[in-house]
């Protein structure tokens, strides 16, 4: 058996019937769930914008670091709705997810956000 072969799995993009990917994010107690689509880089989280939902710069920061490190800034649009936690387990939580889901809607960043971490859940919680 070609062992070189098998180690190439190609992924396929996973994509709904709009367009979008889907990916569910977790930190700390807050699970996120993201919705990405091609886009300006609008990112609304529970129905509001991220600057009102996510008012600290830190969080906002968090929230961006994905698109950074795959180079793709203001090339999609976000949706996410999220529960639980506190505000910077959710900025963890949409972080996670929105990473996921880039790497669903194109494979080939994975190796990027991989090697940033962003695709690990980071199991971390309250003891």
């Amino acid at each position: 058996v070609d062992v070189a072969a098998e180690e190439l799995v190609l992924r396929e993009p996973v994509r709904d019937a709009l367009g979008r990917s889907y990916a569910t994010g977790k930190r700390k107690d807050a699970v996120a769930r993201v919705w990405i689509k091609p886009g300006s880089g609008k990112v609304v989280v529970n129905g509001k914008e991220m600057k009102a939902y996510f008012a600290r710069p830190v969080l906002q920061m968090i929230l961006r670091q994905p698109f950074t490190v795959a180079g793709v800034e203001d090339q999609f649009d976000v949706f996410a709705t999220v529960k639980g936690g506190g505000l910077s387990g959710q900025a963890g939580a949409v972080k996670h997810g929105v990473s996921k889901a880039l790497q669903l809607y194109d494979p080939s960043l994975r190796g990027a956000l991989k090697a940033a971490g962003f695709l690990t859940r980071d199991s971390r919680v309250v003891e």
